[in-house]
């Protein structure tokens, strides 16, 4: 039976319960029990997501109890050191389902609700030799001790839930390639110039059958593109992890349901891989010996004759001369200040001109050729949605926008070997042709622009009889009043022209 605890109350029953600062009744240990292994899980993934063990992890035990009714339950006891930390422990187990008891040896007794605000107290303490006794508001319980329970144990049984979301999850990656699978991946990881570092991890064999160890190839990956995560993910023999905290990691489409960051259990020097599908944990106790990834590039050597060690004859070297080439570039456009539109695309220009604002007209120039239309403008081309736009690298020289050269030459350089004169404007077309126009030739896109119909000459001689005839004149008979034109006449016919 509990008895609750009053304001000020000094003399407790329970032995190793006290009170601390606040008044509320305090052991030196704190115990939730959970009627299951399930509720437990369920404590620790509530816990874990605001909150670390790392606090209680010294004194952290899980054990399995057995009542004298037969039950099996667990407890999971801890330092109290607070009423702060009671109360967190006590609200979440009160969430899962749990019960909270506090004392210090033997004697527990049921945590502070809001029915006894400092807590309870046992009116009369159960006489049996169980190792632990629980008192709570509606039952009173002895125990005893079955077997603990390793969380780290606990956590490698439990099995990942699945959670596409991490498939696009940024970060660290562990690659882990089956027997056989490991150089080829190392190459296409090489050649798509990805760092990271590589390492053999060997395991006992699955079985009598096996003749030997069996080693994977693991390959630690700080930033793996994007583009390589579908390929990677379903490539049977390679599988996918992401590091969930230090020394374990968990497989791509899959999440622990207890925040492993938040558990200090796992040494950092070994790494432990937890797949999904009810497959069993890779464990590696430490870590061995890695190297960068490009050491273990394919190396290929050619052959070659007998090289002399002094050189018979001398002469001039052969030029050097490699043909320009141009090719899609993932660089961003800027500067695309001219377009090239075709011949057949022309009849569209001048549909599109009616739509065009005045400013887009007035600062564009056009040139035509017998190769379409050759639009400039300094401000951007972008207003007319229509041909191939260029970009201007140098003053006089245009390149297809999303394209670059090859070899990587300067402007000034490129624009050299061309030949063009300095009044010419060079425009290089994506199969790295090249036109060359007079700067001269470019004429306001404004003047080109519109094609007026021709004037009509009008007859002028009836609005020059209305010009030359005499001016009306007005007679007044009476003084100007608020109506100033009431009684005006027209003068007589005499006065009249003709």
């Amino acid at each position: 039976m509990l008895e609750r605890i009053a304001l000020h109350q000094t003399r407790l029953r329970t032995p190793g319960l006290g009170l601390d600062p606040k008044g509320v009744a305090l052991g030196a240990k704190g115990i939730v029990l959970l009627p299951s292994i399930d509720r437990l899980v369920a404590l620790f993934a509530v816990y874990t997501r605001e909150h670390s063990l790392e606090d209680v992890m010294s004194s952290l035990e899980i054990q399995l109890a057995r009542s004298k009714l037969g039950t099996r339950e667990i407890l999971c006891s801890f330092a109290a050191e607070s009423s702060d930390r009671m109360d967190l422990w006590a609200e979440t187990a009160r969430l899962v389902g749990g019960f909270t008891f506090t004392g210090t040896s033997r004697h527990f007794v049921q945590y502070r609700d809001a029915a006894a605000p400092f807590g309870y107290d046992a009116g009369q303490l159960l006489q049996s030799d169980a190792a632990i006794a629980l008192y709570a508001d509606k039952f009173t319980q002895g125990y005893e001790i079955e077997k603990p329970l390793d969380l780290r144990a606990l956590l490698l049984r439990l099995m990942p839930h699945v959670d596409p979301s991490t498939y696009e999850a940024a970060g660290t990656r562990y690659l882990v390639a089956e027997a056989g699978l490991g150089p080829a991946l190392i190459h296409y990881l090489v050649r798509s110039r990805v760092e990271g570092q590589v390492f053999i991890a060997e395991w006992p064999p699955a079985s009598a059958f096996d003749d030997g160890p069996v080693h994977r190839t693991v390959v630690l990956v700080p930033e793996l593109p994007k583009r390589m995560h579908p390929l990677l993910q379903s490539t049977p023999g390679i599988t996918t992890f992401l590091p969930n905290a230090p020394g374990v990691a968990v497989e791509v489409g899959f999440r622990h349901p207890i925040h492993l960051r938040a558990c200090p259990v796992f040494d950092p020097a070994g790494l432990v891989l937890l797949r999904g599908r009810g497959d069993d944990p890779w464990t590696i106790e430490k870590v061995p010996k890695s190297g960068d990834l490009r050491a273990f590039a394919r190396v290929e050597l050619r052959t070659t004759k007998e090289l002399a060690s002094i050189s018979k004859t001398t002469s001039e070297p052969e030029p050097v001369r490699v043909p320009l080439r141009v090719l899609p570039s993932a660089a961003p456009w800027k500067n695309v200040t001219a377009s090239w539109i075709e011949p057949r695309e022309i009849p569209l220009l001048r549909r599109l001109i009616y739509a065009l604002p005045h400013d887009a007209i007035a600062r564009t120039k056009i040139a035509l050729t017998p190769r379409g239309a050759f639009l400039r403008a300094q401000g951007g081309i972008e207003a007319i949605p229509l041909g191939t736009f260029f970009n201007e690298i140098h003053p006089h020289l245009f390149l297809p926008a999303g394209f670059e050269v090859t070899p990587a030459v300067a402007p000034e350089v490129l624009h050299r070997a061309l030949g063009a004169p300095a009044t010419h404007s060079v425009f290089v077309t994506a199969n790295a042709q090249a036109f060359a126009i007079d700067d001269a030739d470019f004429a306001p896109l404004e003047n080109a622009v519109l094609e007026a119909a021709p004037l009509d000459a009008l007859a002028a001689e009836a609005i020059e009889l209305v010009l030359t005839g005499a001016a009306l004149e007005l007679k007044l008979d009476q003084p100007l009043g608020v109506f100033a034109l009431r009684g005006a006449e027209p003068p007589d016919d005499d006065g009249a022209s003709d």
